[in-house]
């Protein structure tokens, strides 16, 4: 269960409040949808929750383990999947899953078998020899998703990560999400296609400078404001254009 707790950050020396106070429960087995207009928090919560950003105030816990007071277990329980889908563009793309799997501690004999299972569903196989910087955006991306999995974290964060994937590759990384919070996990999945939130969310929660302004299952949310998500989200939202 992933717990944020009085969650703050602020820029430009306190002038600017990005997170403001956010409390947040995500539970094991559950897809949660993270939404919000343009300048709204989500990046900056992302980025606390991942160890980027320290936050000003409040914490961040997941399964009894706090992200300040034990920032090693932390990360070593979560799996990251940026929205600049960034990796390193000398190594090829075998070399980046070994790196990654080192880096988690995967066993060698584990990480072959993961990094295979995953080439193939996403159809890396035919490049992953190649040296990153000959990959397209949706290749990279790809790669950044399959390396975020090797160590099968406890928390997987997904920001923007439907991106420049082709249709097969998106059907399969929904298709996985779901997987992987049927198996106990928690999936924490940050976009701007509502639709898809939509679809493959049990929960969602809405922030709106700094603030989380509503939380509840897709179902709970539509109920409140006409037949959609997407009508609830501009209706609390004022219409503000949708972004990180």
């Amino acid at each position: 269960m992933l717990q944020l707790e009085n969650l703050s950050k602020t820029y430009a020396k306190g002038k600017v409040k990005a997170v403001d106070g956010i409390n947040l429960r995500v539970n094991d087995g559950e897809i949660f949808g993270f939404l919000g207009p343009n300048g709204a928090g989500k990046s900056t919560t992302i980025k606390m929750m991942t160890g980027i950003l320290q936050p000003d105030e409040g914490n961040i816990v997941l399964n009894g383990v706090n992200l300040r007071a034990e920032p090693y277990v932390f990360k070593h329980n979560i799996g990251y999947v940026p929205d600049n889908h960034a990796a390193y563009d000398k190594l090829t793309g075998m070399e980046y899953l070994n790196f990654m799997g080192s880096m988690y501690d995967v066993p060698s004999a584990s990480l072959k078998e993961r990094a295979q299972e995953f080439i193939e569903k996403f159809g890396l196989a035919g490049a992953i020899n190649d040296q990153i910087k000959s990959y397209s955006h949706g290749m990279k991306q790809k790669l950044v998703v399959i390396g975020s999995l090797l160590h099968q974290p406890k928390l997987w964060i997904l920001d923007e990560p439907l991106t420049g994937l082709d249709p097969q590759s998106a059907y399969e990384l929904k298709t996985y999400m779901r997987e992987h919070a049927d198996n106990g996990h928690t999936v924490f999945f940050s976009s701007h296609v509502i639709d898809v939130v939509e679809k493959v969310c049990d929960r969602v929660g809405i922030i709106k400078n700094g603030k989380l302004i509503a939380v509840g299952t897709v179902d709970e949310l539509k109920d409140r404001a006409g037949e959609s998500l997407e009508e609830f989200f501009l209706s609390v939202t004022a219409g503000e254009n949708i972004g990180g």
